[in-house]
C-alpha cells in the first residue's frame, strides 16, 4: 500500500499576509491615496527589484536590521543578496548610478514591499508595503516642509482630522551638538542614537546607554540636555513653513531620533493620538550624505516611509476603513443553459462599453445565483433566459434597493453609469 503523503499546510509563512479580495481592496485604497497625493506634489513613480546587494545596507542602515532582520542568501555566483529591508539605499544607488542624467531636484515615490525578519506583532510584520517619497537635490527648509506636508496630506485625504495624529519633529544636528559638548566619540554615536530611538519601547534603555557610553555622568548629561532643548531656530522656521501649507499639528520632540544611521538633519515621526493606538505610525527625515557612500558627491535629500500595516491600523482605530466594493458592477444570471451563449455575447458588448460584467457559470437555480451576487456585494443583476433572448430587453435589478427597470441592450450601460454615479 502506497504511503500517504503529508498534507501541505494551508497556512501562510509566519509574519506575512494573504490578501483576500476585501483585504486587497483596502490595500489598493491605501495605494491610491498615497499615489494621488504624491503626484499632486509633482512626484514621479519609480521601482526596483526586491533583490539587492546586501552590502548596500551594512554601512548606512541600522545595525539591528543588518544583523538581526535582513533576509540574505548567497546566489549561485557567490554574491551575497538581500531581500530589501527598506527602499532608501536602493533609491540612493539608483540616483548615484545616473546622477549626471537625472535633473535635480528630483521628486520620486515608490510603494515597494520590504522584508524584515522580526517578531510579528501589532503594527510589525515580516513583509509589508511601504510608500517611500523622496526629494533629492534640495537642501532648504522648504524641502523638509514639503515632505512632511505630503505625509500630512495622505492621512487627511483618507478622512483623518488633524486631531487624530500629530507630527513630532526633531533634528539630528541637536544630537550632534550634544555629542560634541559631552565628548561622545564618532564611533559611539550611531549605537547611542539607536538606543535613544528605542527609549519608548525599551524600559532598560538607560542601562543600555550606560553600557554604550561607559560613563553614567555622560548618560545624565545627554538626557538632561535633550530634555532642556525645547526647540531651535530651524525647527521654528519649519513650523512656520508648515503652517503656510495648512499643516498645524507639528510638535517639537527631541526624543525623536530615528534609528537609521544615514539621517543628518530634520527627523520626524507621525503619531496616532488615540489612546488605544498611541504609537508611531511612520516617519522619515533628511539624509544628505547617503549618496556619497556610492562614490559620488553628497547630494541633499529628504524623504519618508509610510507602511501599509500601521496605516491600516490607524484607519481602523478611527473608523476610517473604506467599505468594500467589488470591481464587478453587474452579474448575468443564467435561467437555462441554452441562454449561456447569448449571455456571453451580451457581456462582451457591455464590456466594450466599459461595464465590469461577470457571467454566472455555476448552473445553480436563478435564486441561488442572485443570492451569490448579493453575497459578493455586486450591485446589479440581470437574468438571461428565453424571454430575454427573444425580446432583446433585459430587467436590471438593483440588489440594494430592489428597484427594477427593463431596457434594451444598448441602454444598459448608460443606466448603470448613472446609477453608480
Amino acid at each position: 500500500m502506497a504511503k500517504q503523503r503529508d498534507k501541505i499546510s494551508v497556512d501562510s509563512y509566519k509574519g506575512v499576509r494573504d490578501f483576500y479580495p476585501e483585504d486587497q481592496f483596502v490595500l489598493r485604497y491605501l495605494f491610491e491615496h498615497m499615489e494621488r497625493i504624491c503626484e499632486l506634489f509633482g512626484y514621479e513613480e519609480y521601482g526596483a527589484s526586491i533583490l539587492e546587494h546586501a552590502e548596500i545596507y551594512r554601512e548606512k542602515t541600522s545595525e539591528e536590521i543588518v544583523n538581526e532582520q535582513m533576509y540574505t542568501f548567497t546566489d549561485r555566483g557567490g554574491r551575497e543578496v538581500a531581500l530589501r529591508p527598506e527602499m532608501t539605499p536602493t533609491l540612493a544607488r539608483m540616483i548615484a548610478l545616473r546622477s549626471r542624467e537625472i535633473p535635480l531636484p528630483a521628486r520620486w515615490y515608490s510603494i515597494p514591499n520590504v522584508f524584515r525578519y522580526e517578531r510579528p506583532q501589532k503594527g510589525r510584520l515580516r513583509e509589508h508595503w511601504q510608500l517611500n517619497a523622496d526629494l533629492i537635490g534640495a537642501a532648504g527648509v522648504e524641502a523638509d516642509a514639503e515632505i512632511i506636508a505630503i505625509a500630512h496630506g495622505i492621512l487627511r485625504s483618507m478622512g483623518a482630522d488633524e486631531r487624530n495624529f500629530e507630527i513630532r519633529v526633531s533634528d539630528r544636528r541637536i544630537l550632534d551638538a550634544i555629542y560634541d559638548e559631552i565628548g561622545v566619540e564618532n564611533g559611539t554615536r550611531a549605537p547611542v542614537t539607536r538606543i535613544l530611538d528605542s527609549r519608548g519601547k525599551n524600559k532598560d534603555f538607560k542601562d543600555a546607554l550606560s553600557a554604550a557610553l561607559h560613563d553614567d555622568s555622560k548618560v545624565s548629561a545627554l538626557l538632561l540636555m535633550l530634555e532642556r532643548t525645547t526647540s531651535t531656530a530651524y525647527l521654528e522656521e519649519l513650523r512656520t513653513q508648515l503652517e503656510h501649507m495648512g499643516v498645524r499639528n507639528m510638535i517639537v520632540d527631541t526624543n525623536i531620533t530615528r534609528g537609521f544611521d544615514y539621517y543628518t538633519g530634520m527627523v520626524f515621526e507621525v503619531y496616532d493620538t488615540d489612546e488605544s493606538n498611541r504609537r508611531a505610525l511612520f516617519g522619515g527625515g533628511r539624509y544628505d550624505n547617503l549618496l556619497a557612500a556610492f562614490g559620488g558627491e553628497s547630494i541633499p535629500a529628504v524623504g519618508f516611509g509610510m507602511g501599509d500595516v500601521t496605516a491600516r491600523d490607524f484607519l481602523e482605530t478611527h473608523n476610517l476603513l473604506p467599505e468594500y466594493s467589488p470591481a464587478t458592477e453587474l452579474m448575468l444570471c443564467i435561467v437555462e443553459r441554452a441562454a449561456l451563449p447569448h449571455a456571453m455575447r451580451l457581456a462582451q458588448e457591455l464590456r466594450r462599453e466599459d461595464v465590469a460584467v461577470a457571467v454566472n457559470l455555476s448552473e445553480k437555480r436563478v435564486g441561488d445565483q442572485i443570492r451569490q451576487a448579493d453575497k459578493m456585494k455586486i450591485p446589479f443583476v440581470i437574468t438571461v433566459g428565453a424571454q430575454e433572448r427573444e425580446s432583446g430587453r433585459y430587467t436590471i435589478k438593483n440588489l440594494s434597493s430592489g428597484a427594477e427597470i427593463t431596457l434594451p441592450a444598448d441602454r444598459i450601460a448608460e443606466h448603470l453609469f448613472s446609477s453608480l454615479g
